[in-house]
Order: structure tokens, then C-alpha cells, then sequence
């Protein structure tokens, strides 16, 4: 199973800003896939969190608390 299989929504924290993404819109190539959910230790970024179709990668307290609450 793929980490991304039924994502349709991608959200990335880089520092402050929160890079979004429509999968099913704009599907992403694989290297700008990996460009955004891999650390710099070639692992997946922390944390990590899928909640329903919708990934949430890196930490953001607004990402978090705006997807989740």
C-alpha cells in the first residue's frame, strides 16, 4: 500500500507556510512528491498524519489545528 493511495488533498508545512495541494486536480510528479515528504535523512518527513483522504506532513500548530479540530 502507498503512502499517498486514496490522498486526494496534500498539506505541507515548510516553516510557516502551508504549501497546499489538490491530488486529484494536479497529481504531482514523483520527484516533487518526494522533494516535499522527505526529510533531509531521505525518511519520511515528521509527523506525519493521514486523516481521511487529506495528508498532513511536517509541523504547522495552524495546519494541525485547522485540518483536525
Amino acid at each position: 500500500m502507498s503512502v499517498l493511495e486514496g490522498v486526494t488533498e496534500l498539506l505541507v508545512a515548510k516553516g510557516r507556510n502551508v504549501l497546499r495541494f489538490d491530488l486529484e486536480a494536479e497529481p504531482l510528479e514523483n520527484d516533487a512528491l518526494l522533494d516535499l515528504l522527505l526529510g533531509r535523512s531521505g525518511k519520511l518527513r515528521a509527523p506525519t498524519l493521514r486523516s481521511g483522504t487529506r495528508l498532513l506532513v511536517g509541523y504547522n500548530q495552524e495546519l494541525f489545528e485547522g485540518s483536525l479540530l
